[in-house]
């Protein structure tokens, strides 16, 4: 077959496919169904994926229900996202601990093993490709991130089907896979159970050559087209980019802050679900024996202390908070780095307790149209 072609490859030689991204000490991550969600965690077979299970998914809600035909990726996202094995959450930057003779001895941390990532969506992508803007193609890139990120592989995976908070289609970062992976899989159901094959670079190429894989019918061929075009016509939400920028900025000083304010809770779930938010804080941690621990760890713009200078914090209402952060992601974003922080995942909306939506919020500050 066709090297570049697609091809077919039977849902019972998932296993295959692992045991080749496993190679030379990878570590591969993928879904797996744990604590009422489906989180991305250490995969060590295909029967650890979340074989006919889904998600019922809209702002403040999200539930797992199972799913009749078997389905393994039959969800649309789940709380995680790559940013927490790219970019930790918590993160050991050195130990020192006091010698016998009153010098100091400096331990940093062995480099991580390469990754390998499965089950990741477009927007999951394009949430990449914007950390990559910010730590590792930036001024002050991040050698923690680029370490990591240097030796990836991605087993992306093409929507179906949309959930009830995506809005990726709006923000053009899906629901069609289309870069940033280096094979795709599209999940077929209807008869024999199997994934049709695309290579999207030469490291998935030469795993692909390695695969039991079929070559793709037409009809096959054509399945991840096919089911793009399902998920972007499932999609109910939409956040249209024209006039967004000049309705925020004109909104600023508007009453809607207050109001938003009156139902956040101020917890900075939006921001640690979010696959964009990129924020941290260091802290150092010590103990009775003189060691200490330099530690970095996820911070948020919705921490009192987060804007804090000498006199104390710059934004100390929750109003102003929100404001940072929705103005941030959705204009002040593109300033600095040309282009959205928003790929339209709905995680923040999902996971956030109050139900606080971002789509809705943010077009309620649109001036209203005229009769």
């Amino acid at each position: 077959m066709d090297d570049t072609a697609p091809g077919t490859l039977a849902a019972e030689d998932l296993d295959c496919l692992i045991a080749l991204l496993a190679e030379g000490g990878r570590q591969v991550i993928g879904p797996v169904r744990r604590d009422g969600a489906i989180m991305l965690d250490p995969l060590p077979a295909a029967s650890a994926l979340p074989w006919g299970w889904t998600t019922e998914d809209r702002p403040g809600h999200s539930r797992l229900r199972s799913r009749p035909d078997g389905a393994a990726f039959g969800y649309a996202v789940g709380p995680d996202s790559a940013k927490r094995w790219l970019h930790p959450a918590r993160q050991t930057l050195f130990k020192a601990e006091r010698g016998a003779e009153g010098g100091m001895a400096i331990e940093r941390p062995a480099p991580p093993p390469p990754l390998a990532l499965v089950g990741l969506r477009a927007c999951d992508l394009a949430a990449i490709h914007l950390q990559d803007k910010v730590l590792r193609d930036g001024s002050h890139a991040d050698p923690h991130y680029a370490s990591r990120r240097s030796d990836l592989l991605v087993v992306a995976v093409q929507c179906a089907e949309s959930g009830g908070a995506c809005f990726c289609a709006s923000m053009q970062c899906g629901p069609r896979v289309e870069q940033g992976h280096d094979l795709c899989l599209t999940e077929i159901t209807e008869g024999q159970h199997r994934f049709v094959v695309e290579i999207g670079s030469p490291a998935g190429a030469a795993i692909a050559a390695r695969l039991p894989l079929s070559p793709a019918s037409p009809i096959d061929a054509i399945a991840p087209q096919s089911a793009a075009a399902a998920a972007t016509r499932e999609q109910s939400r939409a956040l249209p980019q024209e006039g967004l920028r000049e309705s925020i900025l004109a909104a600023l000083e508007g009453p809607s802050w207050e109001a938003i304010a009156t139902r956040c809770l101020g917890c900075a779930g939006c921001t640690m679900v979010c696959p964009t938010c990129f924020c941290t804080g260091v802290v150092d941690l010590t103990d009775l024996t003189g060691a200490a621990t330099r530690e970095r760890r996820w911070d948020s713009c919705f921490h009192l202390d987060f804007s804090y200078i000498h006199g104390g914090p710059v934004r100390s209402s929750l109003a102003s908070r929100y404001r940072q952060w929705l103005t941030h992601k959705l204009v002040t974003w593109q300033d600095q780095f040309g282009s959205s922080g928003c790929v339209g995942c709905g995680r923040c909306s999902t996971w956030c307790p109050a139900g606080i939506d971002i789509v809705a919020e943010a077009m309620a500050l649109r001036p209203p149209e005229s009769p």
